[in-house]
């Protein structure tokens, strides 16, 4: 199992376009787990509602959990997308 703590940098915390952002990577890898788990709650990553719900903001720490036969590339992919600085403009 891969296993690591994260903090969130983006400003804006984890809204609705990083969220679109890191759902992308975990359909990449069918076949494995996610769990996202913070002081707000946990999330299995297999709705995007599920992970807005958790209200992530910036500077909260959260722990990325992933199981499946390419966890250690799922699990670094999908944390550099929770650690990123997004810079979207409008």
């Amino acid at each position: 199992m891969f296993e690591k703590k994260i903090q969130i940098r983006n400003k804006a915390g984890i809204h609705c376009r990083p969220s679109s952002m890191i759902m992308g990577a975990v359909e990449l890898y069918p076949g494995h787990e996610f769990c996202v788990e913070s002081e707000r709650g946990k999330s299995n990553l297999q709705s995007i509602l599920d992970l807005l719900a958790l209200g992530l903001q910036c500077n909260d720490c959260v722990t990325l959990r992933v199981t499946g036969p390419k966890e250690q590339e799922a699990g670094e992919k999908v944390a550099e997308l929770f650690e990123h600085v997004y810079d979207f403009h409008s």
